[in-house]
């Protein structure tokens, strides 16, 4: 092991024990050797005990730390704390300028144990709530986690789109009169990809993405080059000649288990995808629906466009959890086009998000009332993120229900579920007359939380049971329902509602990536419970 790494594991150390509450002294001493031992000229490895134990700031019990480092590469000490320690909280740990007493405050006060959940945390305005996390604070450490997620393998679609888009406008300038295309995963938006696709239609790569610094070539074989952007993620140029563009945008769009049904492709030189699909005996099949498990399906009706969304449903205000006002986020949706927003802030078990006690969500409902009367051309609904119990329970007594004009039943707490407590639980919220739309199903946050195990079926059956909608929710951290179950939704005549679960004003304009996912599972503009007009939308909400 080198010093840097030695000294690392001590550094390390002095954190994981900080976060346990260990003495002061003990993490004072750890980080005293962490500091010595970055500064030695000479290997540890290349020193005896002795010589080890003469360095400023290590005495015996840290002499015998280095000895074990160096001997087995491991340190038991620190293992032991490790094993007490969630792993998210581990991997918090090495987000620089995010420290124990924070940390600490972040795992047990606030109950989160993943960075993914941190961001989501932050995104929702929920860490402004604490003592000594302001918004300043929390921004802070919002642009220090995205940071680190970027030095990750995956990324989720919404924090990449942007990225690649902006390179596709600079290598379009570089091969003016060239087509270039996004492909791949990114082109098919899928929730999460590991690297950004182009098309090119040159077999030549040019000289200017050398000389503009634009990537850092990696490799360059067979019309395939490998490079990385400027923050180190993977970009692949496939470079075809201009009469196979159509066809190789094809091939290079689809996925490995779709284009293995299609089989061999056509060749020649076609004007467009449509044509070869047509020359393969295909219907056409957007991009975003050329995965595996979509092949052979059939559209009863238009594949749901950002441009159907009427409503924007599951809204949070500053009465929990949210940045902007009732008023700030009508207006906005008013803004944005479209004619009504449903208004759900969190339910009184919330309190991490200040939930609305029955009081505060009667004064809600009555300045719903009043600015209804006062703005044209939006129309605010009274509803509310139910927290669903564990035992399935909503979060408010029947009376208090009977006042909304619908309802997002949702999980929040206890996580840890198997499959039959996690099914049984949301079944019985389903069963509820109060329910309108299950919110976020499966709990998950893309690459940071696993969904809880969930017996879909049954869930979407006691949906359309009991004429319950399903919530695909927009965020981009989130995407849950999975599209792959959008399907079977509309086989069973389970609406979905796309909604932006916003947070802010900005928050709304998730709505973008929610459609995203919903065309990939092919969901019809009449399978979506928000594209209908307002009188629409309420109608289809009674029992």
């Amino acid at each position: 092991m080198t010093n840097k790494e030695i000294a690392g594991v001590f550094k390390n150390l002095a954190a994981i024990m900080e976060l346990h509450n260990e003495s002061a002294f003990k993490t004072r001493s750890y980080n005293t050797a962490y500091v010595n031992l970055r500064r030695l000229d000479r290997p540890l490895a290349e020193m005896d005990e002795n010589e080890i134990g003469q360095i400023s700031g290590v005495g015996k019990a840290i002499k015998d730390k280095i000895t074990e480092l160096l001997t087995t590469g491991t340190l038991s000490t620190y293992q032991k704390y490790a094993e007490i320690t969630p792993p998210g909280i581990i991997d918090m740990l090495s987000i620089k300028g995010l420290g124990p007493k924070k940390i600490k405050t972040i795992w047990e006060d606030m109950e989160i144990e993943t960075v993914g959940e941190l961001l989501y945390a932050c995104n929702e305005n929920r860490l402004s709530q604490y003592k000594g996390f302001g918004l300043k604070t929390q921004e802070d450490i919002k642009q220090k986690i995205e940071y680190y997620f970027q030095s990750q393998d995956k990324f989720r679609y919404g924090s990449v789109i942007a990225v690649a888009e902006q390179l596709l406008e600079d290598l379009r300038y570089i091969y003016t009169g060239t087509k270039v295309e996004l492909t791949g995963a990114i082109r098919r938006k899928c929730n999460t990809l590991d690297k950004i696709e182009i098309l090119i239609g040159d077999s030549e790569l040019a000289e200017e993405i050398y000389e503009e610094g634009l990537l850092e070539i990696i490799s360059e074989e067979e019309g395939v080059v490998e490079a990385k952007n400027e923050n180190g993620l993977l970009v692949l140029l496939y470079l075809v000649d201009e009469a196979d563009f159509v066809s190789s945008w094809f091939y290079t769009s689809a996925s490995e288990s779709f284009r293995e049904q299609v089989g061999d492709l056509p060749m020649g030189n076609f004007e467009d995808e449509a044509a070869l699909f047509k020359k393969i005996g295909l219907p056409y099949f957007v991009p975003e629906m050329r995965e595996g498990e979509l092949y052979g399906t059939k559209l009863k009706g238009e594949l749901i466009e950002e441009k159907d969304i009427q409503g924007v449903i599951h809204s949070h205000t500053t009465y929990s959890d949210g940045i902007h006002t009732l008023k700030q986020m009508a207006e906005a949706a008013k803004e944005k086009g479209y004619t009504y927003i449903g208004i759900t802030d969190h339910s009184q078990t919330a309190f991490y998000a200040n939930g609305l006690k029955p009081d505060r969500l009667l004064e809600q409902m009555e300045e719903i009332d009043q600015l209804n009367q006062s703005l044209e051309g939006i129309t605010i609904l009274k509803g509310i993120e139910s927290d669903i119990l564990n035992d399935g329970r909503l979060d408010y007594e029947q009376d208090v229900l009977d006042q909304l004009d619908f309802l997002v039943a949702s999980v929040h707490s206890n996580l840890k579920m198997d499959e039959e407590k996690a099914t049984t639980r949301i079944v019985k919220a389903v069963e509820h007359p109060s329910t309108s739309i299950l919110g976020h199903p499966t709990g998950r946050l893309l690459l940071s939380r696993r969904a809880y195990p969930l017996d879909h079926k049954k869930v979407i059956d006691a949906c359309a049971a009991n004429k319950v909608c399903i919530e695909l929710n927009a965020n981009p951290h989130r995407l849950d329902i999975d599209w792959r179950w959008i399907p079977y939704c509309m086989e069973k005549g389970v609406r979905i509602s796309i909604n932006p679960d916003a947070h802010s004003i900005n928050g709304i304009d998730d709505i973008t990536f929610g459609v995203a996912s919903a065309r990939k599972g092919g969901l019809t503009t009449e399978a979506c419970l928000n594209a209908r007009p307002l009188a629409d939308f309420l109608d289809m909400l009674k029992k």
